[in-house]
């Protein structure tokens, strides 16, 4: 039985009095791809930022219901929005490397947590390269600017860099959109292996890539969800009429 690590509740968000997402409620399993499907504006990258309070950042934004992270709601006045973050790590779909070295890119999360010791950084910043699948293209550069790397590389450094802190979640949004088909399998192939040691949650236009890589699949639209089961099920024999309309690409 997969054990639920994020568990949605009655969840709605607003941005500037508007709901943008209306009472969503589903349980993300452990150490599973859960892939988030939509058209434009419905909702899914709203969503998967809540999961760690990203959009506690937009003015005039509010939460109501529940994200609970291990049985534990992250929207409670005393919890440390830093720490969760720490534990839920975002990939953002545009590689934002830092303009320091490929190394230092990587550190850069220890370092600002504290971490002071240089041998256990380099350990660190080794193995999230190797956990990224970049460790062996990039060692003998290590200290070389990050925007010398192809774009696929960048986005693969930006998830090493995100691994750094040891997170238990990693959010994905888009991360494959702006790369070509190598770099996307490449992309695709390690998060299928990063989910035996993490939880993946991933907004996805891409209909073929929701269905290559996720285990669940959840699909929104106008800030409702629509339907969530296994994936197979949902690309095979949805229970919505809607849910088949889009996935045969009748809209969105």
């Amino acid at each position: 039985m997969e054990k639920t690590k994020i568990r949605a509740e009655e969840f709605s968000f607003y941005y500037s009095g508007c709901r943008c997402l209306n009472s969503v409620t589903m349980d993300i399993r452990e150490n599973t791809v859960t892939g988030i499907i939509g058209p434009s504006g419905c909702g899914k990258t709203t969503f998967l930022r809540s999961l760690n309070r990203m959009n506690d950042v937009v003015l005039g934004s509010h939460a109501e219901g529940k994200i609970l992270l291990d049985g534990k709601n992250i929207y409670n006045p005393d919890v440390n929005v830093v720490e969760i973050r720490r534990r839920v790590g975002m990939v953002f779909q545009k590689s934002n490397p830092f303009p320091k070295s490929i190394f230092d890119n990587v550190a850069y999360g220890l370092r600002i947590n504290g971490v002071t010791d240089k041998h256990f950084i380099r350990e660190r910043v080794e193995k999230s390269l190797a956990d990224a699948a970049l460790l062996k293209e990039v060692e003998d550069r290590l200290h070389k600017s990050a925007f010398e790397l192809s774009g696929g590389q960048q986005q693969r450094l930006c998830i090493a860099r995100a691994l750094a802190v040891e997170p238990e979640v990693l959010l994905m949004d888009e991360p494959a959109s702006a790369l070509d088909p190598t770099a996307t399998a490449k992309i695709e192939e390690l998060i299928r292996e990063l989910k035996k040691k993490y939880t993946i949650v991933i907004v996805t236009h891409n209909m073929q890539q929701a269905a290559r890589i996720s285990d669940y699949t959840a699909f929104f639209m106008l800030g409702e969800l629509i339907e969530y089961d296994r994936a197979d099920t949902i690309f095979t024999t949805p229970s919505k009429k809607i849910t088949e309309d889009y996935i045969t690409g009748r809209f969105g």
